[in-house]
């Protein structure tokens, strides 16, 4: 196995990046909400990148599958206010009953049933519509840092040329050193300290599994398991869904003690290590999510620490470098979701639902996307009856 590729390499630390200063702000609130200590957050963080980083390892060498694992952003979201009046050992009590659902869909495979009926040109116009914003950042981001993200631009667009399979990691060296030349990095405050766990014992309640626990395995299910299914599938990979959503599910049950309130499936970082910037190979490209697993263990073992780290990138340049990095993957999807004439009016309504960004009943618009390009393919895949 080759290890050490600087492309590999690159996607990976990118997947943990983006990953981290996109939403661990919102893994602080929800802990908050319940009233958890500096130690217990940390012990969340610490929980929550040993999670990623086991199964992200494991599933992907086993499978020999690009398999990117990730918390729910979506669900912490809900945390945030559904955890409010609840303890932190309710809390943990909400996170196992839910951890238990998703094993359960994963072991009686009424998850891998319902992913089959998902066509490709389904898939692919919700992964294109999931990933746009991100194509979309890279330009809004030259209003506010023109020399940085311009000069990142220009570095893909040469580099795309002279040496594609380069592009990213030569970008995201770019990218550092304009920011440290523009001192972006406030480095003297930041400190190295390993995580202690801390356990914490459940509570279970008919009231938290209701309020807490159902949303939580809804939104989950709905909003990052579908979607990082379906981006495997839209990448060509088959991997078999029910092991993934039952080992996802069995690691989340493990570590909820510790604060992991869901390990799922991802689909929008997942993606970073599924395209060809990854590796021109796709029999490959599963190197780079080793590399991701690798990345979120450090993560984890350092917890809280790490999050300050990454939180010192601007955030222009960890916008354009997920952007550029995703642009394959997106017009990948978009040709691949629109070859099919028959497919295409459902296909497009699809990615235009999803690209919306719209969330109804706390479910975000991957799955509302999802939903209405099936129900408008369903009734041309039906068997018809002799007249």
């Amino acid at each position: 196995m080759e290890l050490f590729n600087i492309s590999r390499l690159s996607a990976g630390f990118i997947t943990v990046l983006v990953g981290y200063t996109s939403s661990a702000v919102i893994i602080f609130q929800a802990a908050s909400a319940v009233g958890a200590s500096q130690d217990e957050i940390s012990s969340w963080l610490w929980a929550l990148g040993i999670g990623m980083g086991i199964t992200c390892i494991t599933l992907s060498l086993y499978y020999r599958h690009p398999i990117l694992t990730a918390w729910s952003t979506p669900g912490a979201a809900i945390l945030v206010t559904s955890l409010s009046g609840a303890s932190l050992n309710e809390a943990v009590g909400a996170f196992i009953l839910s951890s238990l659902l998703i094993i359960i869909c994963g072991v009686t495979r009424w998850f891998e049933k319902l992913m089959n009926l998902i066509p490709v040109s389904i898939a692919s116009a919700m992964l294109a519509g999931v990933l746009f914003e991100f194509s979309i950042r890279v330009f809004t981001s030259l209003e506010t840092a023109p020399i940085l993200v311009g000069t990142m631009l220009g570095t893909y667009l040469i580099s795309r040329t002279l040496t594609p399979r380069y592009a990213i990691p030569l970008t995201l060296v770019i990218g550092l050193v304009i920011t440290f030349s523009q001192n972006g990095l406030a480095g003297s405050s930041l400190s190295w300290e390993i995580t202690t766990p801390v356990f914490i014992w459940p509570s279970f309640s008919l009231t938290h599994f209701i309020g807490i626990s159902l949303p939580l395995f809804i939104v989950t299910m709905a909003s990052q398991n579908i979607p990082g299914i379906a981006a495997l599938r839209a990448h060509g990979y088959n991997t078999p869904s029910s092991p993934l959503i039952s080992w996802t599910g069995l690691t989340g049950l493990l570590l909820a003690p510790f604060g992991a309130f869901a390990i799922n499936l991802s689909a929008i970082t997942a993606a970073i290590c599924m395209g060809k910037e990854a590796d021109e190979n796709p029999a490959k490209r599963y190197i780079a999510s080793i590399w991701a697993g690798i990345f979120y263990l450090i993560a984890g073992i350092f917890g809280a620490s790490i999050v300050g780290i990454f939180a010192i990138f601007p955030k222009e340049m960890v916008v354009a470098i997920a952007g550029l990095a995703l642009l394959n993957t997106i017009c990948d999807s978009l040709s691949n979701c629109l070859s099919d004439p028959t497919d295409r009016p459902a296909a497009f309504l699809t990615f235009i639902v999803t690209a919306s960004g719209v969330t109804l009943m706390d479910i975000g618009s991957a799955f509302w996307g999802l939903l209405i390009g099936i129900l408008l393919l369903l009734p041309r895949r039906l068997p018809r009856s002799p007249a």
